[in-house]
């Protein structure tokens, strides 16, 4: 059963959704350098050869494995509360929610202080409109 959010229920996840947030850009970060060293360790051993009797490739390909299994889990903690994450970089993430009997997503950015906007479920982030001042 699909969970709806009212935005009050969205904003009090934010502080745990900023860490889970915080977390998969580290992750990110992280992947891209170590699979920079990889592409580098390969075009090495492409020109130079390997070295005899070891794997070059063994240490950094556990390191990118042990990265992505903390990114699975992370990505899991968010679909876990609910929250949709649409733009790991920008931090864009939504929530699923009714207004006026229509499905919508809540739509918060990194940086935003709380959910002040929803769109539609085919409108994304261009379309977002503020929510009413009650």
């Amino acid at each position: 059963m699909k969970k709806y959010f009212t935005p009050e229920e969205a904003n009090a996840l934010l502080p745990a959704v900023i860490l889970d947030l915080d977390r998969l850009q580290s992750i990110s970060r992280r992947l891209e350098v170590k699979f920079a060293q990889l592409q580098a360790l390969k075009a090495h051993v492409r020109k130079y050869g390997k070295p005899e009797g070891e794997d070059p490739f063994f240490s950094i390909e556990c390191e990118l494995e042990m990265m992505q299994l903390e990114a699975d889990a992370g990505f899991r903690s968010l679909q876990m509360k609910g929250a949709q994450l649409k733009d790991l970089d920008t931090g864009l993430v939504d929530f699923p929610a009714m207004i006026d009997g229509i499905e919508v997503l809540l739509c918060w950015k990194l940086g935003e202080e709380r959910i002040e906007y929803y769109h539609g479920l085919d409108d994304g982030f261009i379309g977002r409109k503020r929510l009413s001042q009650e």
